[in-house]
């Protein structure tokens, strides 16, 4: 009888302390001691998952991206050469501007040209990757994009060393308008820093357009420019 009312006793005592605190009566007079821990503690111990800090941590003026001799070279008869900058959310992390240029040569008819650059940066994320592999990612992507533009010909990969951690650059032609156009464009990444750069032309009114060659040197020139502009505005 007296070991039956210590057990009475332990039940009731149970039943009066607050829900979260019941765990802690035993429904026997033994020691709990020495029992597994519970997921909740073993899942306390388990470090989390760490990703090395972006490099850069933001981006250049993109306007400012090439120098004015650059400029001039490429773009011989801009319209405004310090360029036209486009619009953003997070200058930090996404920037772009773009140059045009109609050099008229009377009876030659004209050379028109196209020049924009774009920044893409990724910080680093426990949950989705290093800022490095993100910008890997995403300069992979616009590869792709570019290699499968709309009405394309003649599409051509090429290796650019010396820019970035690594770069590859676009060639192809494509018709607007009647118009036969060359272009190329450059994909480069630097860290976590994406730089694509797009340069194309052609001849209008009657003007002979211009050689792949040529415009594919230049921008080449032209993305180590903007890789460098990255490390600059981060200094």
């Amino acid at each position: 009888m007296h070991r039956s009312a210590k057990r009475l006793a332990s039940l009731l005592t149970c039943a009066a302390v607050p829900a979260l605190l019941v765990a802690g009566c035993s429904g026997s007079d033994s020691d709990s001691s020495g029992g597994a821990p519970s997921s909740a503690s073993s899942s306390a111990g388990k470090p989390s998952p760490t990703v090395a800090p972006a490099k850069f941590k933001k981006l250049p003026n993109p306007c400012e991206a090439f120098s004015k001799g650059t400029i001039k070279k490429m773009l011989p008869k801009a319209k405004d050469a310090s360029g036209d900058r486009g619009e953003s959310t997070d200058n930090a992390s996404h920037g772009t501007c773009s140059w045009t240029s109609a050099d008229e040569r009377g009876v030659d008819g004209t050379q028109w040209r196209w020049l924009d650059v774009g920044y893409q940066r990724y910080d680093s994320d426990p949950g989705v990757g290093s800022g490095d592999k993100r910008a890997a990612d995403f300069a992979t992507k616009q590869i792709s994009e570019a290699k499968a533009t709309k009405g394309a010909t003649k599409v051509s990969t090429v290796k650019t060393s010396g820019t970035g951690d690594e770069a590859t650059a676009i060639t192809y032609d494509v018709k607007r308008d009647g118009t036969s156009f060359k272009n190329t464009t450059v994909i480069a990444r630097t860290s976590n820093v994406v730089v694509t750069i797009n340069y194309n032309g052609a001849g209008l009114a009657g003007a002979d357009g211009p050689k792949s060659a040529d415009l594919l040197k230049q921008t080449q020139a032209a993305a180590k420019e903007a890789v460098t502009a990255t490390a600059k505005g981060n200094s």
